[in-house]
């Protein structure tokens, strides 16, 4: 049975003639923030891993600019070998990368980042979690309230030899968690709806497989973001813990996640509406 979901992507509520309130936000020392976050494309020849360690120290919510960490010690641990993977800084200040390629992490293999800062070590454990792949995309010509929405409909089937979570990433920094409690093992299908979009412009769609853990984590985020425009993997505007444990110091404790996930993308190009 087929089942379809309309996503909202968001409302802004315009009121004019308001006073203008100054609103103090409490602060305390900055804190080591990691997104870790790594995408296997196992359906892609070759085989594509992306992503990469991004360290910044927290700062104020309405700061616009977020302080960058360029000193840390980064590599990830194979648990079952205890091979190491080093990680160097890229050109992009903040962001690490495997020293050399060839770094494919493989299913049913633990897996334990650590990090090194100021003197204090802080570690996440994860493995690679499976993912299905993207059946179809297709635009739609439904809408929610007005003309300017444009409807995306996407379709994938369920692997029902598990429970699964997804993360679907949207491209613009839009993302949607779902589990597949609804649809366990079944094909299904559900609409998105992009605001402002124009015919001819590209997006790329992924579903990302996640864990239980990291799906509650960016439910979280997704809701505290209010799909505003900014990343909310990035910069979480309340305290919000991930996986990430400092063993030196734990009242230091890091926000942030380390995730691997297996994943599928499919690039879309949006069409003229009126044809």
């Amino acid at each position: 049975m087929k089942k379809i979901f309309y996503i909202l992507i968001s409302i802004t509520i315009c009121l004019s003639c308001e006073d203008v309130v100054d609103v103090d936000v409490l602060f305390s020392d900055p804190r080591l923030v990691v997104d870790a976050s790594f995408e296997l494309y196992t359906n892609e020849t070759p085989v594509n891993l992306e992503g990469g360690v991004r360290l910044t120290l927290s700062a104020p919510y309405f700061d616009t600019n977020v302080p960058t960490v360029s000193n840390a010690n980064v590599f990830i641990t194979n648990k079952n070998d205890d091979s190491i993977i080093n990680f160097v800084e890229s050109g992009e200040d903040g962001f690490y990368i495997p020293e050399t390629l060839g770094f494919l992490p493989e299913f049913n293999t633990p897996y334990e980042l650590t990090v090194n800062y100021l003197g204090e070590t802080y570690v996440a454990t994860t493995q690679l979690i499976p993912t299905v792949p993207i059946d179809n995309v297709v635009q739609g010509d439904a809408t929610l309230f007005d003309d300017d929405e444009t409807e995306i409909i996407i379709s994938f089937t369920d692997d029902g030899s598990r429970d699964d979570f997804y993360l679907f990433d949207f491209d613009f920094s839009l993302f949607l968690a779902s589990e597949d409690r609804f649809y366990q093992g079944q094909p299904f299908k559900f609409s998105y709806f992009y605001e402002n979009m124009v015919a001819g412009q590209d997006v790329t769609i992924k579903i990302l497989g996640v864990d239980q853990r990291y799906y509650n984590y960016a439910t979280l985020l997704i809701e505290q973001s209010e799909q505003d425009g900014g990343n909310p993997f990035l910069a979480p505007p309340s305290v919000l813990r991930g996986n990430i444990i400092n063993t030196t110091n734990q009242d230091n404790f890091a926000y942030g996640y380390f995730n691997l996930s297996e994943a599928d993308r499919i690039d879309f190009t949006i069409e003229d509406k009126n044809l």
